[in-house]
């Protein structure tokens, strides 16, 4: 079993995040596209993980994937996510995850833009944003 650096027991996830959202990171559910106002935020800032305010992408990564997501060609650095296997709906998927608290916040793909050809397809009620 992983180890993060913020660890909540089910009860107290379920006490501190709002009932999506806490679907959506402690359990992968996935928000419906369209649905979430950070798929148009664009002001310059950093994108941090709901359930534990870890940064995890900035707005210079941010592009506009039409998928109805929130999408980032990669994460804010290499210690802002942790990636795994993900078997479900019949089809191989690489899950993404808050490297902090281990929230699940998408999935990553390989038809995304220049410079790194990756789509991280996030689920907005998963992160917050921060201008700066």
């Amino acid at each position: 079993m992983a180890h993060f650096r913020v660890e909540k027991t089910d009860a107290e996830w379920k006490r501190t995040l709002a009932p999506f959202t806490y679907e959506v990171l402690r359990h992968a559910a996935t928000e419906r596209p369209f649905s979430s106002p950070l798929n148009d935020e664009h002001r310059v800032g950093i994108f941090h993980c709901a359930g534990c305010n870890w940064p995890v992408y900035s707005s210079k990564d941010k592009f506009e994937s039409g998928t109805g997501w929130p999408s980032f060609t990669r994460p804010l650095n290499a210690r802002a996510v942790g990636y795994t296997r993900d078997d479900s709906l019949g089809m191989q998927r690489t899950a993404v995850h808050c490297a902090s608290c281990g929230g699940h916040l998408g999935h990553v793909f390989d038809d995304g833009p220049p410079p790194t050809g990756k789509r991280y397809c996030m689920n907005g009620v998963a992160m917050t944003f921060q201008a700066t």
